[in-house]
């Protein structure tokens, strides 16, 4: 794994996988008006052992509207880091933890989102490629 500065991840893995449609006209209703959908990221953090971090970054679709069909799509990818034993500054360990982290392992995430989609018969699935963690980290300090 790569060594980074302050920080190196030891290990990653899908930790949980939930993708259900329960019914015919959810899948129909998912094909039909898959803009009427959005995508969620959502990133969460707890100390594993004493210098040792588990990063949980998730991604889902949501309906934009709540009379849709809602369909189960999530996948949450746990990476776990082990961190300097000289961090000490919060803001740095938070920048880790919501921009680095997820920057790193979010290719990885999004393929197999898409292949989860795909391989369900929705071939049109749009996941945006890049995320910019950064200017989403510093749009919720702000």
């Amino acid at each position: 794994m790569k060594k980074k500065m302050n920080y190196k991840i030891i290990a990653r893995y899908i930790k949980t996988l939930d993708f259900d449609i329960s019914k015919p006209d959810q899948f129909f209703s998912l094909t039909k008006d898959i803009s009427n959908y959005k995508f969620k990221i959502d990133i969460k953090s707890n100390r594993y052992k004493d210098s040792i971090i588990e990063v949980q970054t998730t991604l889902a679709l949501e309906p934009k509207d709540s009379n849709l069909n809602k369909i189960n799509a999530l996948v949450t990818y746990s990476t776990l880091v082990q961190l300097d034993k000289d961090l000490t500054d919060k803001k740095k360990l938070e920048e880790i933890i919501l921009v680095e982290i997820p920057t790193e392992i979010y290719p990885e995430l999004r393929k197999v989102f898409i292949f989860i989609f795909e391989n369900s018969g929705f071939r049109e699935i749009k996941i945006e490629e890049k995320v910019d963690f950064k200017k989403l980290y510093l749009s919720r300090n702000n």
